[in-house]
Parts: C-alpha cells; sequence; structure tokens
C-alpha cells in the first residue's frame, strides 16, 4: 500500500515517496502503487491485510482497492491458514474491528474465511425487529470491546477470546432458524450449536487448543442468563454458572452484558439489573464458599480410604455424587460429608456391601 511504500533516505533523512503515501496517509485512505489487481496477485493476502489496516488504523479503502478486493476475494485460498489466522486476530483486536470485519463481508473474503458470519446476513433476529442477526453481532461486538477492562483489571483490552465470541455468538441460528406456529422465528439450542461452527471454523484457521476451547466455551454458555430475571434461581444454579464458565467467567459477564442491543429502555434496564443481582450473589457465595475452587468436600484419597477402595472407576462415580452435592448444596463439614458418602455408597449395585464385601475395584464379584 503507497503508505508502506515511503523511506527516509540516509543520513540526510530526506522522505522518499514516490506514490504519494504522505497524502494518503493524512487523508485516513487505503491506496496501492499501482493497479490493486497487481499488488493482490504478489501477495493474495493483502486482500486481508487491507481490510485489517481499516480496523487497526481507522483508515478508509479507495474504491478502486474494495473492487480488487472483491474480484480477487477467492484468491485467498492458496494462502496458508496460518496467515490467514494472524491477519484475522490483528483485524479483531484493532480498534475498530467492526470495519475491518465489514469490509470483509462486503467484499465476499468472510465467504472463504469466515462463512458462519456472512451466513448471519441472511438471518433475521428471533424478535423480528428491524436489525438482523448480522447487525447485531457488529453491536455486540463493538460493545464488548467497550467493556474490556484496563491492563491491571480482569480482561485486559484488547482481548481476543472475547472479541471473536461476540462476533461469532450467533453463528448457531442460521442452521436452527424454525418458525413458530405463532409466526416467530426460533433458534433453539443455536448456542450449543454455534459453538461446534466456532470451533470448527477456528480448528480449520489452526487457532491453538486452548483459544478454541475459551472462544467456543462462550459461545455455548451465552444464553445461561437469560431466565435468571423472570425465573430467579437457587444458590444452586448460580454456583453451576459460576464452576461452568471456570476461568472465564469475567468475560462471560462482559459478553452477557453486551448481548443486550435492544432499543427498548426499560427491557434493557430490566436485564442490566438483573445482571447486577447475579454478579452481586455471585460475590457473596464466592466469600462464603471460595466459590471460584468449587470441589467436593472429600477429595478422591479420602474417599478411597473411606470406602476402601483403589483407584478406579468407582472412584470417579463418588467424586462425582459429591460435587454434584457440594453445587446443590454447599458446603458440609467433613464428618457430615462422610456420612452422606457413605449412605450414597451403600444404595449402590457396586458397593463392597451389595458385592457380598468385595472390593469393587477388582476381583470377582459374587
Amino acid at each position: 500500500f503507497t503508505m508502506n511504500a515511503m523511506a527516509l533516505r540516509l543520513p540526510s533523512l530526506e522522505l522518499v515517496d514516490p506514490y504519494g503515501g504522505i497524502r494518503v496517509l493524512h487523508a485516513g485512505v487505503l491506496r496501492t502503487p499501482g493497479g490493486p489487481p497487481a499488488s493482490f496477485s504478489d501477495d493474495p493476502l493483502r486482500v486481508m491485510r487491507a481490510a485489517r489496516f481499516a480496523s487497526q488504523l481507522l483508515v478508509s479503502v479507495a474504491d478502486v482497492v474494495a473492487g480488487a478486493m472483491e474480484d480477487m476475494a477467492g484468491r485467498i485460498e492458496i494462502i496458508s491458514a496460518e496467515r490467514i489466522r494472524d491477519e484475522l486476530v490483528k483485524l479483531i483486536n484493532g480498534k475498530d474491528p467492526r470495519a475491518g470485519v465489514d469490509l470483509l463481508v462486503d467484499t465476499g473474503l468472510a465467504d472463504y474465511v469466515l462463512p458462519e458470519v456472512s451466513a448471519l446476513r441472511l438471518e433475521i433476529d428471533e424478535h423480528l425487529r428491524h436489525k438482523d442477526v448480522y447487525q447485531h453481532s457488529l453491536t455486540l461486538l463493538e460493545q464488548a470491546c467497550a467493556l474490556e477492562s484496563g491492563q491491571d483489571g480482569p480482561v485486559p483490552g484488547p482481548d481476543f477470546v472475547l472479541r471473536f465470541a461476540a462476533l461469532m455468538h450467533d453463528v448457531g441460528k442460521p442452521s436452527t432458524r424454525r418458525s413458530e406456529p405463532s409466526g416467530a422465528v426460533s433458534s433453539r439450542h443455536h448456542d450449543v450449536v454455534g459453538s461446534k461452527l466456532t470451533a470448527r471454523r477456528m480448528r480449520k484457521l489452526r487457532f491453538d487448543n486452548d483459544t478454541i476451547k475459551a472462544v467456543s466455551r462462550l459461545v455455548e454458555l451465552h444464553m445461561r442468563f437469560y431466565g435468571y430475571g423472570e425465573a430467579g434461581w437457587t444458590d444452586s444454579a448460580v454456583r453451576r454458572y459460576v464452576t461452568d464458565a471456570g476461568p472465564l467467567l469475567e468475560r462471560l459477564h462482559r459478553l452477557t452484558r453486551s448481548d443486550v442491543t435492544t432499543r427498548n429502555r426499560r427491557k434493557a434496564e430490566r436485564l442490566a439489573f438483573a445482571y447486577d443481582d447475579l454478579e452481586q450473589r455471585i460475590q457473596v457465595l464466592r466469600e462464603q464458599e471460595e466459590l471460584d475452587a468449587v470441589r467436593p468436600d472429600l477429595d478422591g484419597g479420602q474417599i478411597m480410604a473411606l470406602l476402601g477402595i483403589k483407584p478406579g472407576p468407582a472412584v470417579g462415580r463418588a467424586y462425582k455424587y459429591l460435587l454434584e452435592r457440594r453445587l446443590e448444596h454447599g458446603p458440609l463439614e467433613q464428618t457430615a460429608a462422610e456420612a452422606k458418602l457413605l449412605a450414597w455408597w451403600q444404595e449402590q449395585p457396586g458397593s463392597a456391601a451389595a458385592a457380598g464385601g468385595q472390593d469393587v475395584s477388582g476381583g470377582d464379584r459374587k
């Protein structure tokens, strides 16, 4: 691009600018030194880099450049997934990722790089309002960026995991869309489907496993909060929300809050109040129960010693029982936890008592 085709002559520090790069830099317009097709043919990744610059540098793209991007979008297929991924990360982490994503979609590049996002343009949101799912997703992305914290906060920006989850959160809607008898449109389980689609796309782009798991988990959990304000949650439900989110909880807070793009002020205030209440309850339980590290009241060693069993599936079942009980009812003193476990164990078909005193982890059952 012309803004990259400048140099300083040494030692005189004279600016060498044969293509007028300084002029378009001041104007904030992206142009190529020669014809855009020639520049893009040299390295087709430049078509994606143009969108990245729109996000990073807040520049617009000259019409002739945008036209060439559209004409040559298919050439991106010869570029390695790793190089595409790196450009995408820089775009999403830019100052205006909405502009970059819009350029990818408008020029058809997203059909090759993020086809799940392109597909959102065909969807109407379930409320049958003026917005479509694509524009809703871009607005959510902007709002999520605005909720990132400073470098000393819980979600320092730019945070790719939060931002990309915001962009991808509704990609399950096209394949789950159904027309109801009432005339409304629903997308049941789009969160689960969207999580799988997100993970599949990120694997194709060669993201690392930790990033894939984090983003897809946020997409899966983004609908969990809805219904809290109307139905109310037990302490058990709050514990499960925190446990399921794990280290992603602060990001989930921001993703959920961002997922309110309604112009209905009363509805937006009601949802914000409900989430304020949820966060306050989480804080209270966290102080009472060490909520961030919920574990059964007995560990694996204590379980084996109490039940007289060796490592094996039976230990896992006992551990799961105690964890479920911990989530449902909160922490117990050790003696109470041991009594609950023994009572549960006596009811198990494979327990030592039911098996005539034999060790369930090995040997023959009677």
